[in-house]
């Protein structure tokens, strides 16, 4: 069974609480504030914003004392003929010595800032054109507003955020940002500390997929992303990969478009794995998957085959339950399945709502028969 009513409360379970959410909204616009005010790092800031499974809306809520998390990007004048790498990263370091003494550490291609109540991952990114600077200054790019807030969001110039739809020419800049195409944006450079080099990243059409995915799904290919994240992290601590946007982009990979329904969207998803990279498991590989907008990049470079094979025979295992849970057609078994699967924030069904008039449908009964004049079915 389908059971949107239990996979809606189900969704809102391991959605990030609304004091989540606000911590990590404190933490990303102070750190945004500072930069902007920093008098040595504002000559050059161009803009910053955030990007990651917060904009994309696919983030869940951290298990036992893990903290939320924020990816923030900060385009910079850096020129890379100027600037290596470690020299432009050297540039962020009094800064973050000033504010978050003790609380931050260089890594690969970012600073991580851990505070007591949330992760931030700061990037920063070498100078993009000249052409790029305002689109890169708008609220198509600067917006907080993420994918299911947002549903009508487009990379246009005059797309409004919805904190400034207040304006009295909001409703113009809509529609021309509707009716127009989208800017075609280029990849931006991240420093690649360890290879000594500046790396194309492309989050903006990370998001525009996502949002397009999402479309073609009916709205579903987000919760089907965060259910499965959910299922990995309720289930399976070793391996620790793929997760994230690597797990998120295998999903894409996987997710059929025209899904009515999210739990339709996890049964496919999983069997689609299964089934496409049986054979790549069979001949000891793992997936190849370019990255959005970037596709020299292979999300699973980092990801070794053995963890893969790891990953493949869970998700066979997870496929084959969320099959069953699906397939059943008594109420009580299929939410005892369906917990199975995602753990005790599935709701428990009730013990003896079994048959096969369930509330399939959130709590429509499907008419076994014509429906006659009288008998209530007309409304």
């Amino acid at each position: 069974m389908e059971l949107p009513t239990d996979f809606k409360e189900f969704l809102q379970e391991i959605r990030p609480t609304e004091n989540q959410r606000s911590d990590l909204q404190t933490g990303h616009k102070t750190l945004r504030e500072r930069l902007l005010a920093d008098e040595d790092l504002k000559k050059c800031f161009i803009s910053d914003f955030l990007q990651g499974s917060y904009r994309r809306a696919t983030a869940i809520r951290p298990k036992g004392d893990r903290r939320s998390d924020v990816d923030i990007i900060v385009v910079t004048r850096l020129s890379e003929r100027e600037y290596t790498p470690a020299k432009a990263m050297d540039l962020f370091k009094p800064f973050l010595d000033k504010h978050y003494k003790r609380k931050w550490r260089q890594q690969g291609r970012s600073f991580g800032i851990e505070l007591s109540y949330v992760e931030l991952d700061l990037v920063l990114t070498s100078a993009p054109s000249e052409a790029e600077v305002g689109i890169l200054r708008s609220d198509a790019v600067t917006s907080d507003d993420d994918l299911e807030e947002a549903k009508d969001w487009r990379l246009h110039r005059s797309w409004v955020a919805l904190g400034s739809r207040y304006r009295s020419d909001a409703k113009n800049l809509l529609a021309e940002a509707k009716g127009q195409d989208e800017w075609r944006a280029q990849p931006l450079h991240i420093p690649d500390r360890d290879a000594d080099k500046w790396e194309p990243t492309h989050p903006l059409a990370q998001i525009a997929w996502t949002r397009d995915k999402n479309a073609r799904t009916d709205g579903h290919f987000v919760n089907v992303v965060k259910a499965i994240k959910w299922w990995r992290v309720e289930n399976y601590e070793e391996p620790k990969h793929p997760k994230g946007f690597p797990l998120e982009r295998l999903i894409g990979e996987c997710c059929p478009d025209g899904i009515t329904s999210v739990a339709e969207g996890i049964v496919k998803t999983l069997e689609k794995i299964v089934s496409q990279y049986a054979l790549t498991v069979l001949a000891g590989g793992k997936p190849i998957l370019p990255d959005y907008g970037v596709s020299t990049h292979d999300v699973f470079k980092r990801i070794s085959a053995e963890d893969f094979k790891k990953f493949y025979d869970q998700a066979k295992t997870g496929a084959d339950l969320a099959r069953r849970a699906y397939a059943s057609e008594d109420r009580t078994e299929s939410g005892n399945l369906w917990r199975e699967l995602f753990g005790r924030k599935f709701p428990k069904p009730p013990e003896s709502g079994g048959g096969t008039g369930g509330s399939s449908r959130g709590g429509f009964t499907p008419p076994t028969g014509p429906a006659v004049p009288g008998s209530g079915r007309f409304a």
